[in-house]
């Protein structure tokens, strides 16, 4: 379960090199990336909502929050089966139909996604 909660937005995964992926610094790019597709990874599935929201599921249960855009960050507050996962703005890359995450500004863990 905790493994779960750590992947929900850059949590713990193994990942190809960086070099594959690009780098998303700007709102409107992302926006256009994540607009009405559904981000998953086995047992999660997340939309992140133009204005502002994220909702969807992690392992069966609610995941909810929020989002913004800090300079070039994805910045992010998730509750997770009650759990507050707290605020943490990312880096974003993408590489075809994948997403990728990485916690900490870019100097922490990855998580991968697909975009659906």
């Amino acid at each position: 379960m905790r493994l779960l909660a750590m992947t929900l937005f850059a949590g713990i995964a193994a990942a190809p090199a960086m070099a594959e992926y690009k780098t998303i610094g700007d709102v409107n790019t992302f926006r256009s990336v994540v607009e009405g597709r559904t981000l998953t990874r086995p047992l999660i599935k997340l939309q992140v909502l133009p204005g502002g929201k994220i909702t969807g599921t992690g392992g069966g249960a609610e995941v909810s929050g929020s989002w913004d855009w800090k300079g070039q960050y994805f910045c992010r507050d998730l509750n997770w089966r009650g759990r507050d996962l707290g605020y943490n703005c990312q880096t974003v890359s993408i590489n075809g139909g994948k997403i990728r995450f990485t916690a900490d500004q870019g100097q922490g863990e990855s998580a991968d996604f697909r975009l659906r």
